[in-house]
């Protein structure tokens, strides 16, 4: 049987369909977002939907010739794109164009174009290449290379900078622990999670010392207090362990307070000079440590209004006041769930977020059902992708994430988002329609 013929009998076409649907409900809510009785044409090139109509064509294109490349073909030159899309992450550096404080577009015409987005895919192909060329994930060499496999293009975006993309590679993390990551790297990510939290929490507060007029730090004192436990532990280790295991538990102490310490000094350097003023200060109102006094929280503010005064069945299409009257910046980008929220209500928002658990689990399923490595990991890398956007972007809307520049996929106005998302389900969909006859 031919790559053409399997592409016929073995396309998924549950994903096609919720994909289609997803991409059309974006373009109408963009539509709505950014509404200009003057410009009544969906088509209008003056206005986002209209210009969000030519990516739309370009990525249905895109994601049609993905169809037409042999599996075997995308796995070989899997490194091939990889490389291209670095080289391109450099040249943005260089050549790009500054929005918004990030040099991380190239303007074309009146068009723009962020690699960043495209990195998404090309690090899926890279990291699917790799790992699928392993027995397992278990030695240290193999974690240090699928660590810099993710890490390069992570370093070059945030030379831009442009945090937001670059936390996108966390998603990957799902996919090292899938196969065969030990579960406590992820409880170690959690407990750093919760550390920075912590450290920033503490972070302007100080405590008194005992008998002096000395104060300490608040992350002195989280250090002080990591300490104490440390010390408990290596007292609980050497008189309730076995004598064998006894030593391996206390180096494991010393590594752990050596390295808490370390962290939260790296916390408190990367907040203060790694993300942007803005970043850094939203994260701060957000953890109630600072008052919002420039309108900080704003958006988030508006966002919340807008999708609370949707209630249950919506205002709808065309009538959401806060959406008709720009209430809310960018909400035909980052924002633009909750212009679903006031249009269509909770009816519009549970249907929305379906519709995309949905598609995660249809991805799930595809990766469940393949022969090939290869393509089972690319699987899991397309829908922890997808999963860590749709976490994030509606998180931001409602005030449960920092604001940090995440798009909604296929819903929010971009080209380059568009494109990378369609191109990402469009390699699954070429690869699982070989899945009966590809065992690479």
């Amino acid at each position: 049987m031919s790559g053409r013929e399997n592409v016929a009998a073995n396309f998924d076409r549950p994903i096609l369909l919720m994909y289609l649907l997803l991409m059309f409900m974006g373009w109408a809510n963009i539509y709505s977002a950014a509404y200009d009785p003057e410009h009544l044409s969906i088509f209008d090139q003056d206005k986002e939907y209209g210009k969000q109509a030519v990516w739309m064509g370009i990525s249905l294109l895109l994601g049609a010739s993905m169809l037409l490349i042999r599996g075997d073909l995308i796995r070989e030159s899997a490194y091939m794109v990889y490389g291209f899309f670095l080289l391109l992450l450099a040249a943005v550096l260089l050549f790009g164009k500054e929005v918004n404080g990030a040099k991380a577009w190239f303007a074309i015409g009146g068009f723009g174009i962020q690699p960043a987005e495209f990195a998404k895919f090309a690090t899926a192909l890279a990291l699917s290449r790799y790992l699928s060329g392993l027995k397992a994930l278990v030695d240290i060499r193999s974690r240090v290379i699928s660590t810099a496999i993710i890490l390069a293009p992570v370093a070059l975006i945030m030379l831009q900078p442009d945090t937001g993309t670059a936390l996108v590679s966390g998603a990957f993390i799902l996919v090292l622990y899938r196969e065969g990551l030990s579960g406590n790297v992820l409880l170690l990510a959690i407990l750093a999670a919760v550390l920075s939290v912590l450290s920033l929490i503490l972070k302007e507060s100080s405590f008194g010392l005992p008998f002096t007029d000395a104060e300490l730090s608040g992350q002195y004192f989280l250090m002080i207090l990591i300490a104490v436990f440390g010390v408990f532990a290596w007292f609980v280790v050497k008189n309730l362990v076995l004598k064998r295991l006894r030593r391996r538990l206390q180096g494991y102490i010393v590594l752990g307070l050596l390295a808490s310490a370390v962290f939260i000094g790296s916390v408190d350097y990367a907040f203060e000079n790694v993300l942007a003023e803005h970043q850094s200060d939203r994260i701060l109102v957000m953890l109630g440590q600072m008052e919002d006094p420039q309108g900080l929280g704003y958006n988030v503010k508006q966002s919340q209004t807008a999708i609370g005064s949707g209630g249950f069945a919506g205002k709808g299409y065309l009538d959401g006041t806060l959406t008709k009257f720009k209430y809310v910046p960018m909400q035909s980008t980052d924002f633009i769930f909750c212009t679903v929220g006031e249009e269509w209500g909770f009816i519009g928002t549970a249907v929305v977020v379906i519709l995309f658990t949905t598609l995660i689990l249809r991805i799930i399923q595809i990766s469940d059902r393949q022969r090939s490595r290869f393509t089972r990991i690319y699987a899991y890398c397309v829908a922890s992708i997808f999963f860590l956007h749709l976490m994030i972007n509606v998180g931001m809307t409602i005030g449960l994430a920092p604001v940090i520049g995440i798009p909604l996929p296929f819903f929010s106005y971009g080209g380059s988002s568009m494109i990378s998302f369609t191109v990402l389900l469009g390699i699954l969909v070429r690869l699982d329609a070989e899945r009966l006859s590809n065992l690479r």
